[in-house]
């Protein structure tokens, strides 16, 4: 800009004064202007006042705005569209891009809500931390992998599949999916509290449902497939639709088994109080399988890390999840060192506080959570 007014004063007084005399300061305060030219060593040349001289060029500029103050020509920009050549400038010709990368891949664990239950406010950090994560790495020339590791498995699909065969409506479900399912789960918790026989009666089903049974399955794969849809309105709301893969946990069944045979022929296994635990060093003991032989959510992170370390072959890993987890992160992490894989210092997690709701955690089973969708829509 300041090239362009120099050469348009150069323009204005016709030649007359060299371009490299042709003085631009700034104003001292930003109210007389963007840019202030003084004409006093003009005057000589031109043999006119330091203020007519101002006064004519004046007649020659065209900018937005134009005051002459004494002999200084005080010039005022428009800054809306001045805002808008820079970003056009900066998005054309990509600034600040990056390529130490060099096109390795780093994944990003993030979002990650629960199918059949609202996409919670409690969601909101790790999904847009997540994102602004991944959007800095490609930025830095690596190639980034999004999971969105939906929470698709548990026990409290036994309880869904029990209150919906009890309560449920499909009509009323198919037109508002998760609000209904949300309904089932909380009367199946109040109704429970009377009824001790439902809780036995969910675990069967579970039960059933991990040993395929068609019925479980295909009620499973319903709710899940309703969550999707769901979720997918919070996303375009946030402006997120970049995840390369929705693996949850229900993905991981089938490869936990080679995980618990490898850590048995590494003599890492020990019994405790019926359970199987790895010992670790400044950490309790991690525990892999319960007494009944049910695997549990470290188990499941081993297979995932494994999963996808064979498969993407990462340079880093992140998992952007709260910081109630850390102590789960650092087991996690222990496990695969003693298992002799040195990739699991490639493994970070990203803790972020929680978000409470009158100063205590919110529980879909209790009926107290906040749909993150409200949230957003309200805040537009």
């Amino acid at each position: 800009m300041k090239e362009k007014i120099i050469n348009d004063v150069y323009l204005a007084l016709e030649k007359q004064i060299p371009e490299h005399e042709i003085v631009i300061e700034y104003p001292k305060e930003r109210k007389m202007g963007d840019f202030a030219i003084p004409c006093f060593t003009y005057a000589k040349t031109l043999k006119k006042s330091p203020q007519i001289i101002a006064e004519q060029i004046k007649e020659k500029l065209n900018y937005p705005k134009i005051e002459v103050v004494g002999g200084y020509l005080n010039i005022f920009l428009d800054r809306q569209e001045l805002t808008k050549q820079v970003l056009e400038d900066i998005f054309q010709k990509d600034y600040g891009k990056l390529d130490f990368g060099n096109q390795e891949t780093i994944v990003i664990d993030y979002s990650a809500p629960n199918i059949a239950k609202p996409f919670s406010v409690g969601h909101l950090r790790s999904t847009v931390i997540g994102n602004a994560l991944r959007n800095i790495c490609v930025k830095c020339g690596y190639q980034v992998v999004g999971i969105n590791h939906l929470g698709d498995w548990g026990t409290q699909f036994g309880k869904l599949i029990v209150a919906y065969k009890k309560w449920g409506d499909p009509e009323k479900i198919k037109q508002d999916p998760i609000q209904e399912l949300t309904k089932l789960y909380v009367l199946f918790h109040e109704t429970a509290e009377k009824d001790k026989t439902l809780d036995d009666e969910a675990r069967l089903y579970f039960k059933k449902l991990e040993e395929n049974d068609p019925e479980c399955l295909e009620l499973w794969r319903w709710f899940r497939e309703e969550s999707l849809k769901e979720f997918q309105k919070t996303y375009d709301l946030l402006g997120i639709n970049n995840f390369e893969s929705y693996h949850g946990e229900a993905f991981y069944n089938d490869k936990m088994q080679p995980v618990i045979d490898e850590l048995k022929e590494k003599d890492l296994l020990t019994t405790s109080e019926e359970a199987k635990v790895v010992m670790l060093e400044d950490l309790p003991p991690a525990l892999i399988q319960k007494k009944d032989g049910a695997t549990l959510y470290l188990t499941r992170d081993l297979a995932t890390a494994f999963y996808r370390k064979k498969t993407y072959d990462f340079k880093e890993a992140l998992y952007v999840v709260g910081s109630e987890q850390q102590l789960h992160f650092k087991q996690l992490k222990a496990v695969i060192k003693k298992m002799t894989y040195d990739f699991a210092d490639n493994m970070h997690h990203i803790p972020f506080g929680m978000i409470l709701q009158d100063g205590k955690k919110m529980s879909t089973r209790m009926g107290k959570t906040v749909k993150l969708h409200d949230v957003l829509e309200q805040a537009i």
